[in-house]
């Protein structure tokens, strides 16, 4: 029978949500928006409103296509639309080869719409030339997103397009640029450091967001200064003129959840007149997550927060009605194009993988022989949500080689996978726990320690996968971070295998990014060896 079917005991208590995701189903939305918003790894954001849609973009580094751009009508279900590029080619970095960009590409992208068109202003964290600031435009957000000009690199950069038609970067700590009025370039002569830090900000002091509103500059930043007692928090400088003189406020000072304090965002405004503050928080091993809030003018001075200045559990959702939506999904793999849900792990080896060899399945084929997951081609991604969920996925292991590797993981920087490997004629399935150790420059992959914890004899060609995560909180001040792995023979009786309650984590020196579900076909020792995975059901709870 049909994949589907197969999947029908582990699945039982799913929701008619996924069944109305497959079928543009419109479920009606009524409850608030709980915070988090996005209980997923979107760091960074920028949102936007354009007519009746918000859009929002994020960071996803060394992700391929980089930039997601998403939408919503109602500030609770949002759905990814386009990228604003498939993949970065300035290095073979970017192709896993000659060491890697794990925490750098696409940082902190800027999102504008000006004159009719959507303008997006990113730059890698990386030297020299592959550090360019891009410049993209679009007519519309869905893309296609077009270059417009590379210029030099700017740190956590705004965007900002004034009334009188001209045109600024702010970036760094403070400072400022003016750009060519045909964004080819900067200005020569126009930097200037636009304040002086105060003596309570000689921290961490940038994520730079620029509004106008009643003829003032607001510029956003997060601030964080690292001492006994002091804690992240949202400041923000106004000023007459975008030039200066600045004054500065702290508009947002709260921890939210059990987790730490939170910063770095922006606002928006509704078409109504509502104003919303949307700012991240880190939840550990599932990532950065965003909140959403009330943003309340007061003196001039955009307040977020609810009454008392803290991150409210909920918010109205500004409207009802609105189609269910999500931004990680289950996927049969009967479309020809793979769904924008999906990132490849830095970019993708085109012929080496294919939706249509065999319709309803993704054929994983290997590409290149390399000795650790961590430099295989074409490793499928998708976030991991809270509170908990869970992603499984049935290989076809026919057509794999000895040496082969093929599995579903929890993966970064330190990993948990499950792993079946081809050794002679034999297929083996290991739970396995995986640490790499990158060099600070080049980020090259200078070790893999791996760990079998469990392993078991494969006695046909066809194994269902299973990972579940909690990032539940703990009441400690973080979250349980756990995974469980399990598989099946049958798509009915599932075994647990391996560590009970792996540690998911997160590690701003390597990967910087919350842990993934990933779904992985390499070559240790000849290549021309594939898989097909049939259908990727995801869960969240």
């Amino acid at each position: 029978m049909k994949k589907k079917l197969l999947f029908t005991a582990m699945l039982a208590s799913i929701s008619s949500l996924i069944w109305a995701q497959r079928n543009d189903y419109a479920t009606i939305q009524t409850e608030p928006v709980q915070n988090p918003m996005l209980w997923a790894d979107v760091p960074d954001p920028d949102v936007i409103r354009v007519g009746d849609t918000f859009y929002l973009v994020s960071t996803t580094m060394h992700l391929m296509p980089g930039a997601p751009v998403m939408a919503s009508k109602d500030l609770k279900n949002w759905e990814t639309v386009s990228y604003i590029f498939d993949r970065l080619t300035d290095s073979p970095k970017y192709d896993l080869q000659k060491g890697t960009v794990y925490g750098r590409g696409q940082w902190a992208t800027s999102l504008k719409y000006h004159n009719g068109k959507f303008y997006a202003l990113l730059a890698p964290n990386e030297r020299g030339s592959m550090g360019d600031t891009y410049i993209f435009s679009a007519d519309k957000a869905e893309g296609p997103w077009t270059i417009v000009s590379r210029m030099r690199h700017f740190h956590d950069c705004s965007l900002f397009f004034d009334d009188d038609g001209r045109v600024y970067v702010i970036y760094g700590t403070g400072e400022l640029m003016e750009l060519k009025p045909d964004l080819s370039d900067v200005i020569e002569g126009t930097h200037q450091q636009i304040f002086k830090r105060e003596e309570d900000e000689r921290g961490l002091l940038e994520g730079s967001r620029v509004i106008k509103h009643n003829g003032k500059y607001y510029l956003l930043m997060i601030s964080h200064t690292y001492a006994p007692g002091r804690h992240r928090r949202e400041v923000c400088y106004r000023a007459d003129d975008i030039h200066g003189p600045y004054e500065k406020q702290v508009i947002l000072e709260s921890e939210f959840g059990g987790f730490s304090y939170e910063a770095q965002g922006t606002i928006v405004d509704s078409e109504s007149g509502d104003w919303y503050g949307i700012i991240f928080q880190d939840r550990g091993g599932v990532g950065r997550v965003l909140t959403l809030m009330p943003c309340r003018w007061i003196n001039g001075w955009p307040m977020l927060g609810d009454e008392n200045g803290k991150v409210p559990e909920t918010v109205r959702a500004y409207k009802s009605g609105e189609p269910a939506g999500g931004i990680v999904k289950s996927d049969d793999f009967s479309s020809t194009r793979l769904g924008l849900h999906w990132q490849w792990n830095h970019n993708p080896v085109d012929a080496s993988w294919s939706l249509t060899e065999r319709p309803g399945y993704l054929r994983l084929k290997t590409s290149r022989v390399v000795n650790t997951l961590y430099l295989a081609p074409n490793t499928l991604t998708q976030r991991m949500e809270g509170p908990t969920c869970s992603g499984a996925i049935c290989l076809d292991l026919s057509h794999m080689k000895d040496g082969d590797c093929a599995g579903l993981a929890a993966f970064n920087s330190d990993t948990g996978s499950l792993t079946v490997k081809k050794q002679g004629k034999k297929l083996v399935l290991e739970m396995e726990e995986l640490v790499v150790a990158l060099s600070d420059r080049d980020k090259e992959v200078t070790k893999t320690d791996a760990k079998t914890i469990e392993s078991v004899t494969l006695k046909e060609p066809k194994i269902w996968l299973r990972v579940d995560a909690d990032f539940r909180p703990t009441g400690r001040g973080g979250g349980k971070d756990s995974a469980n792995f399990y598989y099946s023979t049958n798509g009915q009786d599932w075994t647990k295998i391996g560590t009970s309650d792996y540690r998911l984590g997160f590690d701003y020196r390597r990967f910087f990014m919350g842990t993934k579900f990933g779904i992985f076909c390499y070559a240790t020792k000849k290549t021309g060896g594939y898989v097909d995975v049939d259908e990727f059901m995801y869960e969240k709870k």
